[in-house]
């Protein structure tokens, strides 16, 4: 276990701790034994506890959730059908854009991630009176501040204006928000935390510590959020430092997603899990195969695929097509169905990304990929053409080095002619190289194209599969973001969003 993940592991026992303390206040007296909020925070490895916790919840939204939203909520994936297992329903609704603001998951993927948020208001306010070395200080502002514009950015995008809590919460008083921020003020607080982070963390650390929020994180999410507010101006040069940082594609795609790999040169920001220990383990594999193959693909004898915990993030048609012929990504990425125990073929395709063996029953060691170099190659190709279309530029040459890497000739402005026509062709690299890490549903509505794409899709897959409810997939502008979950609309008082 590397340290950094030493620290994560450790953190889960004393927010334990400090949560069981709660109610205990009207004696106004700590017990010695007791670790919460206003005893903690005094020293450096508490300040370094602390914010290893505030990476938690980013760990547990990635594995249970965000792919529902990002993934299976766009073209990419759906869900195998199982007629036998009816428990899961709300995700099945996500997918086909007929969830409710009741959801269970709507209100999980929204308490996840403002756990995350106030964990790094607490080390925010509390860390400026502790005595450390500077460089330590300015690493855990940098990196608090990083997480709290991660989940921000996840946020805004999902639900819209959202309550904007950038200070502690000290007691019932602060329990209420002051409503709901506009959209503009939450993207402001963003380039704030994000601007701030990039000056103060270092651009890499020793192998014990990677996985950590580094400047070359702070900068990609920057320009990503410079593209989400259509400033490419602004975006080219941020981009263009991220390229200055000692990043580099990997020579083989394949490598990526190997646990072998993790934190490789090409990765800028991964979340960490480590299949050695329970809780810090991963599970996708798990997750994404067939319900109905058993151990087949997973090799798992001692972890048989059933019931309704598997079969999500299923790839679709749409999906299977995006990829060129001779694209070396797609046999990596995505199979398009397994061999039973009687040597039939059984045509339901899954995700090969994250198929990398086991460390335990049940448990894997792969890491999800939040922002890679590629990213960056095809996120500058794309602001360059937005400030001006260049036949073969610039723009052209990163699309293509990205190409390269998949045995894929090169773009060319004989066939891609005009700004519009590169605008799709970068839409469609960025759907096969970074397909199932969670970028597909964002860039469909960053570049408007969510509406049209998913009604196009949603046509497509009513026209095969029988179960689909009729109103499904009936996609206009005011599906595009999530409801704000029930219970906040109750107890915060927040506005719903429209449509809901």
């Amino acid at each position: 276990m590397n340290t950094f993940n030493q620290k994560i592991y450790s953190m889960l026992v004393v927010l334990v701790i400090m949560t069981s303390g709660c109610g205990k206040d009207f004696l106004k007296i700590d017990p010695k034994t007791d670790v919460n909020a206003d005893s903690y925070f005094k020293d450096e490895n508490q300040i370094n506890q602390a914010v290893s916790g505030a990476y938690v919840p980013m760990r547990d939204l990635t594995k249970s959730f965000t792919w529902i939203f990002l993934e299976m909520r766009s073209d990419n994936t759906a869900f195998q059908y199982n007629n036998k297992d009816r428990g899961s329903e709300q995700r099945e609704f996500i997918d086909e854009f007929l969830v409710t603001a009741a959801a269970e998951q709507i209100g999980q993927l929204w308490s996840g991630a403002y756990t995350g948020i106030s964990r790094c208001n607490d080390i925010l306010a509390k860390i400026i009176p502790v005595e450390m070395d500077a460089a330590k200080k300015d690493q855990y502002i940098g990196e608090a501040k990083f997480m709290r514009a991660y989940y921000y950015y996840n946020l805004v995008q999902l639900y819209g204006g959202v309550p904007l809590r950038l200070e502690p919460v000290n007691g019932p008083e602060d329990a209420r928000s002051k409503g709901r921020a506009t959209v503009a003020e939450v993207y402001d607080a963003l380039e704030s935390d994000l601007k701030d982070a990039a000056e103060k963390l270092p651009p890499k650390y020793s192998s014990d510590q990677a996985g950590r929020a580094t400047k070359g994180a702070a900068k990609t999410l920057l320009a990503k959020l410079y593209m989400l507010k259509k400033n490419y101006k602004a975006a080219i040069p941020v981009l263009r430092e991220v390229m200055t940082l000692g990043y580099d594609l990997l020579p083989q795609y394949a490598d990526l997603f190997k646990p072998v790999n993790k934190n490789n040169q090409e990765s800028i920001f991964e979340v960490q899990f480590l299949g050695s220990v329970p809780e810090l383990a991963s599970n996708f594999m798990y997750q994404f195969v067939p319900f109905t193959s058993g151990n087949i693909i997973t090799k798992d004898p001692n972890n048989r695929i059933l019931g309704g915990g598997a079969g999500w993030n299923i790839p679709t048609e749409d999906m299977l097509n995006a990829y060129e012929p001779g694209d070396k990504r797609k046999a990596i990425s995505v199979s398009e169905g397994y061999t039973d125990e009687n040597n039939v073929f059984v045509k339901v395709p899954y995700i090969r990304k994250y198929v990398n063996g086991f460390a335990d029953a049940g448990r894997t060691d792969d890491n999800f990929p939040v922002l890679r170099f590629a990213d960056v190659l095809l996120m500058l190709a794309e602001c360059l053409n937005e400030e001006g279309y260049a036949a073969n530029g610039e723009a052209f040459n990163l699309l293509n080095r990205v190409r390269h890497r998949a045995d894929l000739g090169d773009k060319k402005a004989v066939t891609v002619p005009d700004q519009a026509a590169f605008r799709l062709a970068i839409e469609q690299e960025r759907q096969v190289e970074l397909a199932f890490e969670n970028h597909r549903w964002f860039d469909l509505v960053r570049t408007g194209r969510a509406v049209t794409v998913m009604n196009a899709h949603g046509k497509r897959e009513k026209a095969t599969k029988t179960y689909l409810p009729g109103n499904a997939y009936e996609v206009t502008d005011n599906k595009l973001l999530l409801p704000i979950p029930q219970r906040e609309v109750n107890l915060d008082k927040l506005d719903q969003n429209t449509g809901y």
